[in-house]
């Protein structure tokens, strides 16, 4: 305790409160032995922090009294702090304080201090310390069950979760996602009610901050893939994201048409991790992977400007990112099946992908890339020769680190198994060009591992892509050792000045 004189002339004046009880008060100094509101709350704290400690705080009725000095301190920062986390504690794991808090109203004494608090005109009059304490108290009542998240819900759905979303900080984003989720959880169709027009700007004001602010723990990803993956309802949130900063803006689609938000970049990049993470545990409905696959062709646009990439995703342009995780997206999509070892499922996507000119579109993009490093460097060679300046002059440059890699990476993981996806390569005379992709390049890094699992793939069990690659001609030769476990080498035409993978037999 502290000394005397001071905690006993702070013990008076408060008893002599008259909108606190003498009986609340005193409740809290006996509980805790101590002769200041203060000292008693930051002791009951400690208390709390054990499975022991909240149950003998529960059954002397600490959590009702703590709950009635907040309604009549909602305006000293100090006193709330100290109750927020002692309600924290108190509803950590305790279904008899859980309950306690939802009998005495506590949901909406907490979240009228919340919305006072972030409702105020200047930022700097509110602590965020007091404002995440505040949502970890919701969150852990949350884990308590059906019951106590819907009472959570009904009082901050939507307007109170949209005003805490807004606050600009990872360390109140991390238990808001987690309140959120836990509701979702418990009551799935809140699911979709998040991405109704009434729900998607609590969604989009989440994703705001953290796309600016950052976050520390899961809840956020949890959260994402519960909404827009396992309910697919990606094809709803993501357009909103485009007008994150001015939602009456929608109505104005030919200001903004072609242009991606450093909102919606974020959010494929979440997914994109989500996916590489969960790689068997997460499904992808055929209407988000043709939803993915319709913001790629749109996203392909950038290449007729973009210039070199310096670095790989993010590479902080919205319209370039958008470009990249999009890709990958789809390139884990493509490689489900392989992860899960079911490949029924992951079928039927990938062959509606194929069914949207799918791989003729990825070759395309391979086609008008300028050549890997590798074989630049060989053509180089020849910089004497007439028309090689002509020649690469309309070849586009990789808008990222990575770019050409991951194509190559969607094509391979496509061509696993998959016959009617090897016989595509090749009738889009494919064959030649993914073999020039088997080299490093050092714009691609790992270009020549990818280029590899692609040629195999291509090849494995297709005896007429074998005959194609076999019956590659002899121009003329530049030494390449990284494809020598394929049999196969760099060759160069000297009347087009393009190079060529053969086959060295």
């Amino acid at each position: 305790m502290d000394d005397g004189t001071a905690t006993n002339a702070d013990s008076s004046s408060l008893l002599k409160n008259p909108t606190v009880s003498k009986h609340t008060l005193q409740l809290l100094l006996t509980a805790s032995d101590t002769s200041s509101l203060e000292n008693s709350l930051e002791s009951l704290t400690e208390t709390a922090k054990s499975h022991g400690g909240r149950s003998e705080l529960a059954s002397k009725k600490v959590l009702a009294a703590v709950l009635e000095v907040l309604e009549h301190h909602n305006h000293n920062h100090d006193i709330i702090a100290l109750c927020f986390k002692l309600l924290r504690n108190l509803c950590a794991g305790d279904i008899e304080n859980q309950n306690s808090f939802i009998e005495h109203n506590g949901v909406a004494v907490v979240s009228d201090i919340l919305r006072s608090e972030v409702g105020s005109s200047s930022s700097s009059s509110y602590s965020l310390g007091l404002v995440r304490w505040g949502i970890q108290v919701l969150a852990n009542v949350c884990l308590a069950g059906r019951e106590h998240q819907r009472a959570v819900w009904e009082e901050l759905y939507p307007e109170g979760f949209v005003l805490l979303a807004k606050v600009s900080s990872k360390e109140t984003c991390d238990p808001l996602c987690m309140v959120i989720y836990t509701c979702c959880d418990g009551n799935p169709e809140w699911s979709q009610i998040l991405s109704s027009y009434d729900g998607w700007p609590v969604m989009a004001a989440i994703v705001k901050t953290a796309s600016s602010a950052g976050f520390a723990e899961d809840w956020l990803k949890l959260l994402l893939s519960r909404i827009c993956l396992k309910e697919s309802q990606l094809p709803v949130l993501f357009p909103k994201l485009q007008y994150v900063d001015d939602p009456l803006g929608e109505e104005d689609t030919e200001s903004k048409d072609g242009q991606f938000s450093s909102e919606q970049a974020f959010l494929l990049r979440i997914l994109s991790e989500i996916l590489s993470e969960r790689l068997e545990d997460v499904t992808i409905s055929t209407d988000t992977a043709l939803f993915v696959y319709g913001i790629f062709k749109k996203s392909i646009r950038i290449l007729e400007h973009a210039g070199r990439g310096k670095s790989g995703l993010p590479s902080g342009s919205p319209e370039v990112d958008v470009l990249g995780y999009s890709l990958t997206i789809l390139r884990d999509i493509c490689a489900q099946d392989n992860a899960r070892g079911n490949r029924d499922y992951a079928e039927s996507v990938v062959d509606v992908l194929f069914s949207y000119g799918f791989i003729e579109l990825l070759l395309s993009l391979l086609r008008d890339l300028e050549p890997p490093t590798t074989i630049r460097k060989v053509m180089k060679q020849f910089e004497n020769q007439d028309g090689i300046g002509a020649s690469s002059s309309s070849l586009k440059p990789c808008p990222y680190r990575g770019f050409r890699r991951d194509i190559v990476a969607v094509i391979g993981n496509c061509a696993y198994r998959r016959k009617h996806a090897q016989n595509e390569i090749r009738q889009q005379n494919g064959i030649l060009l993914l073999l020039q992709q088997c080299v490093i390049d050092e714009d691609n890094p790992f270009l020549k591992e990818w280029g590899i699992w692609c040629v195999r793939n291509m090849l494995e069990g297709n005896e007429e892509n074998r005959r194609v690659v076999e019956q590659l001609e002899y121009q003329g030769t530049a030494e390449v050792p990284e494809l020598a476990a394929l049999g196969l080498r760099v060759e160069v035409d000297p009347s087009t000045m393009r190079a060529k993978l053969v086959n060295v037999t």
